[in-house]
């Protein structure tokens, strides 16, 4: 039995969305058990995935997983100025500046970016998702620094709107 990534994160919306406190799915390959956490059952965000040295997966989490990773413009935190326009990530994960380790940032303090440009990686659940910029601007602080986990909608760089 194969599971695609769009199959896990419909299994994982089907559970957050129903009284299921954890399913289990077996086969010849594989086992993934998906269960609820104290926090989810409490109501608050959370998402959580782990492998077992026996290949199994427990995956929690409180909400379907994202269908997309764009990167959504909020207010910016306190002190920044009411000017800039925050990127966050949209999910819990890992932040990458680049591609690959021996690769260039997608973008550094003081470049321009363009809507629709990757601005970053947010590795989650062995999955890269690039992170595209809702706005036109300039970069004025990334407030991440590289290999570091994020929570969701956690404020990752700040930009200024040309």
């Amino acid at each position: 039995m194969e599971l695609s990534v769009t199959e896990l994160r419909e299994l994982v919306a089907a559970l957050g969305q129903s009284d299921l406190v954890e399913l289990t799915l077996k086969s010849t390959d594989f086992e993934l058990t998906l269960r609820k956490s104290a926090a989810m059952l409490a109501g608050t965000a959370a998402a959580t995935a782990v492998v077992k040295p026996d290949d199994t997966m427990v995956v929690s989490a409180t909400e379907p997983l994202p269908t997309s990773t764009p990167a959504a413009p909020v207010t910016p935190p306190p002190g920044k100025g009411s000017n800039l326009v925050s990127v966050n990530s949209p999910m819990v994960g890992t932040f990458y500046r680049s591609p690959a380790p021996e690769e260039p940032p997608f973008v550094g303090v003081g470049d321009r970016i363009s809507t629709g440009q990757t601005v970053c990686i947010i590795e989650a659940m062995k999955l890269m998702n690039e992170l595209e910029a809702e706005v036109s601007g300039e970069i004025v602080e990334i407030l991440v620094e590289n290999s570091q986990p994020v929570e969701f909608g956690q404020t990752l760089m700040l930009v200024r709107p040309a």
